[in-house]
């Protein structure tokens, strides 16, 4: 009896009377129709929209694109388009390149037809576009098969403006052939009416090998300049295609501003050199025309340097107000004293590759030298040096508590420079990158903590 009246008791005080679980049963069903009624027009897992296909669409799709609506699947599907023709469009241009190479310059080079320096005033920087091209393709097809192994039919894991951006490099090597463009044609119609072994051997080729689909040699030339100029039109294709809420959506832009910059700098580098024709011309916005600024400015000063671009890091380029104080006592007057001129500043530094093989090591090497070139405002169209560049393992950057948007940079018994920014936090930024090479190479300032007062004697050293 004391247990069925403790079981009572128990039952009396769980909190749940009649009346409350009848309601709690109602709100129940309520919150199961709901969640049938949401799952019925849930969202679609792109835009976020409710228009999704009927139930007979959805079993004739699978569980991805059932859950998309009819905008973002035709969406899906010319991204995949788009995708798939930038690739196949890269592999038929290495095809072309091939073909250049084994149908015309070996053969010609094999039987004698023009000597080496001939070849290369014809065929330019060819081979350099073929490993570029080998290696851009094979990475381009490993990420579409392995989307496709993953179970991505839509290629939607498949980012192309990353994988470009990654292949930057290769712009200059069609910068280098375009350039060219014009003399190699030029010399090929003059050798072609000169040697006539080489004419009848181009029409031989062209009528009689199946492989040129009747075209010339002159036609293959084109190859690269037409590839170059089809980049900015096959990825504004991507794009239009990609949600901007995709990972690749900001690669892709940036890819397309990058090739585009370097179109109009190429334009811009043959009216220079009294050439006709130009590429395809693009509208320039303010960021292109800076962009195509800095291109020009880096190859000037890798033309100073001498070094390997796959071997060159731009850590940072940008203008800064230079000085060159008479004297140390500019400190005690201020930076007021002194005259500050308007220069573009680049800060290089010459990188050594892990792997010969590789063309852009994900890692980069240790770091062989450290130069500051300082470049002239343009004037006449061209830039101009202020000096030879600026060898940080032979210079010490300090900076003064007095003259904190100010910072010093000492070359070992020549001169002292004063530099600026307009901007106090930037000023700070590129003192602490040029000290931080200036130490690391400097191995003599290591052992002294860069004390110009004991390793140097210079009348430009502060009192």
């Amino acid at each position: 009896a004391t247990r069925t009246k403790s079981a009572d008791v128990e039952r009396a005080d769980s909190g749940i009377g009649q009346m409350p679980a009848r309601k709690w049963r109602n709100r129940a069903s309520e919150t199961l129709s709901s969640l049938q009624a949401w799952e019925a027009h849930r969202p679609c897992t792109d835009c976020g929209e409710r228009d999704l296909p009927g139930e007979t669409d959805v079993q004739n799709c699978n569980q991805r694109r059932a859950d998309l609506c009819e905008k973002c699947r035709k969406r899906r599907t010319e991204r995949k388009e788009s995708v798939l023709e930038f690739v196949n469009t890269e592999a038929s241009y290495g095809e072309d390149l091939r073909i250049i190479k084994e149908e015309f310059y070996l053969p010609m080079q094999v039987a004698g037809l023009l000597s080496q320096e001939q070849l290369q005033g014809i065929f330019s920087n060819i081979q350099e576009l073929i490993d570029l091209n080998e290696n851009f393709l094979e990475i381009l097809q490993e990420e579409i098969d392995q989307a496709f192994d993953q179970g991505d039919d839509d290629l939607m894991t498949v980012c192309i403006g990353e994988i470009f951006l990654e292949f930057v490099n290769m712009l200059p090597a069609f910068q280098t052939y375009c350039l060219q463009q014009s003399s190699s044609v030029n010399m090929l119609n003059a050798l072609e009416k000169e040697k006539e072994l080489l004419r009848i051997f181009l029409n031989v080729s062209q009528n009689d090998n199946t492989a040129l689909r009747r075209m010339n040699l002159r036609s293959f030339l084109m190859a690269p300049l037409q590839r170059v100029t089809k980049y900015p039109l096959l990825l504004s294709r991507i794009i239009k295609a990609t949600t901007e809420y995709h990972p690749d959506h900001g690669s892709l832009r940036e890819a397309k501003s990058r090739i585009e910059s370097h179109l109009e700098h190429i334009n811009m580098k043959t009216k220079q050199e009294g050439n006709t024709w130009t590429l395809r011309s693009f509208r320039q916005d303010s960021k292109k025309k800076r962009e195509v600024i800095n291109i020009e400015m880096r190859e000037t000063a890798l033309k100073t340097v001498g070094w390997l671009r796959e071997e060159t890091r731009f850590v940072m380029e940008g203008s800064l107000q230079l000085a060159q104080p008479p004297d140390g006592q500019w400190v005690r007057k201020g930076s007021k004293t002194l005259k500050f001129q308007n220069m573009q500043v680049l800060l290089l530094v010459n990188v050594k590759r892990v792997s010969e093989s590789s063309l852009e090591s994900a890692e980069p090497g240790p770091v062989k030298d450290a130069v500051l070139v300082l470049i002239r405002d343009k004037n006449n169209g061209k830039f101009h040096l202020l000096r030879e560049p600026l060898r940080l393992s032979n210079c010490i950057v300090s900076t003064d508590p007095d003259c904190d948007d100010t910072f010093e940079l000492i070359e070992i018994r020549r001169e002292a420079f004063v530099f600026r920014d307009s901007d106090r936090a930037r000023t700070h930024h590129w003192f602490r990158q040029i000290r931080r090479y200036s130490r690391e190479l400097g191995s003599w300032k290591k052992r002294r903590n860069a004390l110009p007062n004991i390793m140097i004697s210079t009348p430009h050293t502060r009192p």
